[in-house]
C-alpha cells in the first residue's frame, strides 16, 4: 500500500513507459467542505483512464473528458504549455453541475507536460525514504524537484503552499514511524501506515522474529529499543509504538521515548498491563507529566481483537492525534475530539 502521490507518480510513469500521454492534476485549494486537500493529486491518460482523485467523484468526469479531447497537450511536443487552470462551482449554477452538494469549490492545476526522468529520480528517493519537494510555476510549467530527508531535529517543511506564480508541495513520506517489535501486528500497520504518510522503522533484537523479516520497504534495527530510540532522534514528526508484548523490550523504549518530543507514543497491552507499566515507569525516572502522554491501551477503541484490527485501531489514532496538534490537550493520554465541521461531500 503507498501513499496518493507516490502512486500516482509510479502509474503516471507506467502510462509513459506503455507510450500513452498523461496529464497530472493537483489540487490547490478548496473553498468550504472538500473531501481531497491541497497537494491531492490523480493522473488521467488520454483513453481517460485514472488513478488518484481530485474532489472525490465530483468534477474527474469532467476532466477525463477535456483529456480525451487533447485540451491540455500542445500540437507538437517541441512547443513549450502553460500550466492549465480550473476552478469548479464558482457559483450555485456550477456547483449543481459538478454534484457539489456540500456547496464547496475547488481550485486545480493541470500539467499537460512532465519530465518522466524527473518522476523516476523523486520516485527514487520516496522509495528510500526521503521526501522530495516539486515546486511549479504556471507561466512556463517548469518544475524543480528536490530530495528532503526527514533529517531528525530540523523543523518541518510546510506540507503545500502556492501563490499567483506557482505551487510547491511535499510528497512522498512526511512523518516517521519507529515501531518497537516485527510482530503480526508490525506487518498488518505497516502499509497502512506507508499509506498515511511514515517512513517506516522496524527494532527487534530477537532473532527469532526478524529471522525471517522480508519486508524490504521497512528499516529493519536490530539494536535494543532504548538505544534505537535514542539513535533514532525522536522530533515532533515521529511516532513510537511498542508491540512486542514483553515488557524487558517495551519498557526499555519507552523510558526513552516518553522523554523526547515525539507526537504520539503508544504501547500495545491491556488497561490492566498499561496501568501496570505506568507504575513501572515512574520507578525509572520518567516523570508522572511523561508517562501520561503514553497512549495505553494503543489505538482508538473499536472493538479491535486480532492483530490486523488493532492495527486499524493504531493508524485510526496516529489520524485522530495528528489531526489535534496544537490544541490545548493533544498531548494528553486521550485527548478530546471534537468532531471538525462537515470536511467531504459524503458527510452531506
Amino acid at each position: 500500500m503507498r501513499s496518493n502521490d507516490q502512486e500516482v507518480l509510479e502509474q503516471a510513469l507506467r502510462w509513459h513507459q506503455e507510450g500513452l500521454r498523461s496529464v497530472l492534476v493537483t489540487v490547490l485549494s478548496t473553498y468550504g467542505a472538500s473531501p481531497r486537500p491541497p497537494g491531492a493529486m490523480a493522473v488521467i491518460n488520454e483513453h481517460g483512464l485514472i488513478v488518484g482523485s481530485v474532489s472525490g467523484g465530483c468534477v474527474e468526469d469532467d476532466l477525463v473528458h477535456e483529456v480525451m479531447q487533447g485540451v491540455f497537450w500542445p500540437d507538437t511536443p517541441s512547443t513549450p504549455t502553460a500550466v492549465a487552470l480550473r476552478t469548479y462551482g464558482k457559483d450555485a449554477a456550477e456547483r449543481e453541475r459538478y454534484r457539489l452538494p456540500c456547496g464547496n469549490a475547488l481550485k486545480l492545476a493541470v500539467e499537460g507536460q512532465w519530465q518522466a526522468g524527473d518522476i523516476e529520480r523523486a520516485l527514487q528517493s520516496i522509495h528510500q525514504g526521503a521526501s522530495v519537494r516539486k515546486t511549479l510555476r504556471y507561466a512556463t510549467a517548469h518544475v524543480q524537484w528536490q530530495s528532503q530527508a526527514l533529517v531528525p531535529g530540523l523543523p518541518a517543511h510546510t506540507d503545500f503552499e502556492d501563490d499567483e506564480q506557482g505551487f510547491s508541495v511535499l510528497l512522498g513520506p512526511r512523518h516517521r514511524l519507529l515501531l518497537i517489535g516485527a510482530t503480526e501486528v508490525s506487518r498488518y500497520l505497516i502499509p497502512i501506515a506507508q499509506s498515511l504518510g511514515y517512513a517506516v522503522s522496524v527494532c527487534d533484537p530477537r532473532v527469532e522474529y526478524t529471522g525471517a523479516w522480508t519486508d524490504a520497504s521497512v528499516h529493519l534495527i536490530h539494536d535494543m529499543p532504548d538505544d534505537a530510540v535514542v539513535a533514532f532522534s525522536c522530533d515532533e514528526r515521529t511516532a513510537v509504538i511498542t508491540v512486542t508484548h514483553d515488557p524487558k523490550l517495551d519498557d526499555l523504549a519507552l523510558m526513552e521515548a516518553l522523554k523526547c518530543p515525539a507526537f504520539y507514543v503508544g504501547a500495545l497491552g491491556s488497561s490492566i498491563t498499561t496501568s501496570k507499566r505506568k507504575s513501572r515507569l515512574q520507578q525509572f525516572d520518567v516523570s508522572a507529566e511523561q508517562v501520561a502522554r503514553l497512549k495505553g491501551p494503543v489505538g482508538l477503541p473499536i472493538g479491535s481483537r486480532t492483530p490486523a484490527e488493532i492495527a486499524v485501531s493504531i493508524a485510526a489514532e496516529l489520524i485522530q492525534v495528528r489531526s489535534l496538534i496544537g490544541s490545548p490537550d493533544w498531548r494528553s493520554e486521550r485527548p478530546h475530539w471534537v468532531p471538525a465541521h462537515a470536511t467531504s461531500c459524503l458527510l452531506d
